[in-house]
């Protein structure tokens, strides 16, 4: 088996908000950092934390998880050596590319059909 790339790991599930402004007053007032205040909001609270995302029109199924790693290259080639469609009937994933809000990212799907993003950090970015 191959060894899995290893650093500094981070997994941040995106939340839908109904009313964006109202949610994010309320994670605020229970003591969660918000990090970013943007298109979304990322919050963290100890070594965790969530993107908090304004979908009105979307329920549950449409759940997303977000993985900051140190070496997307490193993720890529661990990722595209499993076969993942051959194995689970999955979408084949995508190649690492630059996104127009600035993280370079990896989309895969699970087999419940879990949208990752396996993105770069960006150095002295405190949200990445």
């Amino acid at each position: 088996m191959p060894q899995i790339p290893s650093g500094t790991e981070l997994a941040r599930p995106f939340l839908p908000a109904k009313d964006f402004d109202l949610s994010k007053g309320f994670y605020q007032a229970i003591g969660f950092t918000m990090l970013l205040d943007s298109d979304v909001a990322i919050f963290q609270v100890g070594s965790g934390g969530f993107i908090l995302s304004p979908q009105t029109d979307q329920a549950w199924e449409n759940v997303m998880m977000q993985l900051m790693v140190d070496d997307l290259d490193a993720w890529w080639a661990h990722i595209e050596a499993l076969d993942l469609p051959g194995k689970f009937n999955t979408p084949a994933p995508s190649a690492p590319a630059m996104q127009p809000w600035g993280l370079r990212i990896v989309y895969l799907v699970d087999p419940s059909g879990v949208l990752w993003h396996v993105a770069q950090r960006r150095p002295g970015k405190i949200h990445d």
